[in-house]
């Protein structure tokens, strides 16, 4: 894993809730990351967060600028499969904590003994994320027409992409 200058990434721990929270719900209101519509409370982001099979802060300076989550992409005869979710604070995107994050989960994914890494709904509106997961090597796997409803109401194509471990 490449070591970048100001950038780290450790397991949260429960003072990063207030923090972590808030950056996720930055990306929701976004609305071209995560599916999800509507912010979590801290209460709420409580139990998600618990319930990854890892969570991880990045730290930018001292501060923690972003996190993700990574759990199983389904249960049973796929559940080798990883799925993981990513946000960035506004105040530090084109730092490279993006591409830390990825490479931290790769890491952890494989160390848990996931074999693959697969992401279901990449809005094509998230060009930054599209071009970090191709430079990373993940490849595509397809696109569903109108996938995924950004802020806007709008419907926009969704892009598949898996990177084996």
């Amino acid at each position: 894993m490449k070591k970048y200058k100001n950038i780290s990434v450790r397991p949260y721990e429960p003072g990063d809730i207030p923090r972590l929270t808030e950056i996720w719900n930055e990306t929701v209101e976004a609305g071209n990351a995560f599916p999800q519509e509507s912010p979590m409370t801290e209460e709420e982001a409580v139990r998600f967060f618990a319930s990854q099979t890892y969570t991880g802060a990045a730290e930018y300076k001292g501060e923690v600028a972003g996190l993700y989550i990574l759990h199983p992409n389904n249960v049973g005869r796929c559940g080798h499969i990883a799925n993981a979710s990513y946000a960035v604070s506004s105040k530090v995107r084109g730092k490279g904590v993006g591409r830390v994050l990825v490479e931290h989960s790769l890491f952890i994914a494989k160390q848990r003994g996931f074999k693959l890494l697969q992401f279901n709904a990449v809005a094509a509106s998230n060009r930054a994320a599209v071009a970090l997961y191709e430079k990373l090597g993940f490849l595509q796997i397809g696109t569903v027409e109108g996938g995924y409803k950004n802020r806007n109401n709008e419907y926009e194509d969704i892009i598949l992409f898996y990177r084996k471990l």
